[in-house]
């Protein structure tokens, strides 16, 4: 195999430049004139070798990666989970090490036992809302940078965490709305909207308007709608966009209404209530802005045609 250094080494004896690394005798060799510039070199591989993933698990000794989603970056020190552990330790040790576990609790800092409860709520949050593990990753380490700040004092731990989960989740385009936020936290919209606005602009976190075609294929799949009704939905945002038709308006209430027209036009049978319960908007919403998009994209007489034929309207 032949390999160029990084850095531009020539061979001494004819100023070669290419070189052979033999992995087996430790050796690098001048592939012109055979001259070894180097010998006995260390391999820092693995000295290991798996086969498949579960082997490659059993025998790496390496551990989990670091992770902002626990409290200590993943390299925790616990003695004892438990009185299950208490009843492990000989009689005789088992004061020691009872008194060992008390004081090791009361070593540990408010910070951390800050982040600990913190991280515990945003787990919950986030496998309620069925968030992916970025969105989670992020939080946590803006979560952090709040304490380590002193933004968090004042305020709830859960509201923090829901304000920071629905800036982030729009951030990444998974956005949650804030009466999802809302019922997974159990934290009013009021004090999200409050204390979101205070960390945004803390942490600098800047955040654009809210796309509604990010809202459209978890909307669809609440639904159960098609792939080709997602599809015509989306394609109906983009014209509404390139012609400045949703700027201004509720992004989940526009989502709504072009799902709406979608299933329409697809014969996809679903009412303005079972749209409007689902996203949770109000069917006046969906009205006004099936209205708006009907009409300055065009589709009055394509929709009409339709709807007579498939809810006889």
């Amino acid at each position: 195999m032949k390999v160029t250094p990084k850095k531009v080494l020539k061979c001494p004896e004819c100023g070669s430049t290419e070189f052979i690394r033999d992995p087996v005798r430790g050796e690098l060799v001048c592939a012109k004139c055979g001259l070894v510039i180097e010998e006995e070199m260390v391999d820092i591989g693995q000295e290991w070798r798996a086969f498949d993933s579960e082997q490659m698990s059993r025998r790496a000794r390496t551990g989990a990666p670091l992770t902002f989603t626990k409290h200590d970056k993943g390299l925790t020190t616990e003695i004892g989970k438990g009185l299950g552990e208490l009843y492990k330790v000989p009689s005789k040790k088992r004061a020691q090490y009872y008194r060992l576990t008390k004081w090791h609790k009361r070593l540990i800092e408010s910070k951390d036992r800050n982040l600990s409860f913190a991280f515990s709520e945003l787990q919950r949050i986030i496998s309620f809302l069925n968030l992916p593990k970025s969105v989670h990753e992020r939080v946590a380490r803006y979560y952090e940078q709040a304490v380590n700040k002193g933004l968090v004092r004042g305020r709830s731990i859960e509201a923090v965490i829901a304000a920071l989960t629905y800036a982030v989740s729009r951030q990444l385009g998974s956005p949650r709305t804030l009466d999802e936020i809302a019922e997974a936290s159990g934290v009013e919209k009021r004090e999200i909207g409050r204390t979101y606005r205070y960390i945004a602009r803390e942490l600098n976190i800047r955040i654009l308007p809210a796309d509604p075609s990010d809202y459209v294929p978890r909307f669809c799949s609440m639904l159960n709608l098609s792939d080709k009704v997602q599809a015509k939905a989306i394609e109906i945002l983009k014209k509404a966009k390139e012609l400045d038709i949703t700027s201004g308006r509720g992004p989940t209430g526009v989502a709504a209404a072009a799902i709406y027209i979608a299933c329409v036009l697809l014969g996809e049978k679903r009412t303005q209530r079972e749209v409007a319960d689902t996203v949770n908007v109000t069917e006046v919403t969906i009205r006004n802005r099936y209205k708006e998009l009907v009409e300055k994209l065009g589709l009055e007489e394509e929709v009409e045609k339709k709807a007579k034929e498939e809810f006889g309207a």
